[in-house]
């Protein structure tokens, strides 16, 4: 069996190999080796016994890459359709006895706490064709820099997201403070609200952290 390494592709074989994993980094803890798993394409972060563990060839690594995109094109094309029917018309006008339609996306600011998946967020973005500002952020910075960015680029819809994990001593799952970015993501609404308040500008915000468990 190949060493496993930092940066190879993996499944974990416990899980029927459901899905594929980038190694972010391998922890020594004798007798074992743990191996922290970023997703590949699925937003998910774990840890693994590196035993559990399976290199994947390319030829499968290509053809999950090739899946993702298809089905996310494919959600992008049914989405634009969708702008074109009445449901999703907002904003109709009347001039001169006619009617003339506008949509509106209003501005969108998103927070991400990952590199890959804020350059991921920013292309889909654009080829919704939504006006979206993307700012890779780590979670721990997002409660410092969020007031400053809302008065700068002034969005109606804020997006925050990121990834989370409990702690290891973490025993409580309800307790926020057993989890080691969820009290960031709430500082960060928090200020945002306080902005909002201030400003009344109505703003609307979608906050999402993803958890692991060690």
């Amino acid at each position: 069996m190949n060493q496993i390494k930092k940066g190879d592709i993996v499944a974990r074989k416990s899980y029927e190999k459901d899905i594929l994993f980038m190694v972010k980094n391998i922890i020594n803890t004798p007798p074992k080796k743990i191996a922290i798993l970023k997703g590949l394409v699925d937003r998910i972060e774990v840890d693994s016994d590196i035993e559990d563990l399976e290199i994947v060839d390319k030829q499968t690594v290509n053809r999950k890459i090739e899946t993702f995109h298809s089905k996310m094109n494919s959600k992008i094309t049914e989405t634009k359709e969708k702008r074109n029917t009445d449901e999703y018309k907002i904003g109709i006008l009347s001039q001169n006895s006619r009617n003339k339609e506008k949509i509106i996306t209003g501005k969108i600011l998103h927070l991400d706490g990952d590199r890959k998946y804020s350059q991921k967020s920013y292309y889909y973005y654009k080829k919704l064709g939504l006006n979206a500002i993307v700012k890779n952020i780590p979670e721990y910075r997002q409660p410092r820099v969020i007031y400053r960015l809302l008065q700068k680029y002034n969005p109606d819809i804020l997006v925050i997201t990121g990834h989370d994990g409990m702690i290891k001593k973490g025993r409580d799952y309800n307790n926020i403070y057993n989890y080691r970015n969820s009290k960031y993501f709430i500082q960060t609404v928090k200020e945002a609200r306080k902005f909002d308040q201030e400003t009344n500008n109505h703003l609307v915000i979608f906050a999402r952290c993803l958890s692991k468990l060690f």
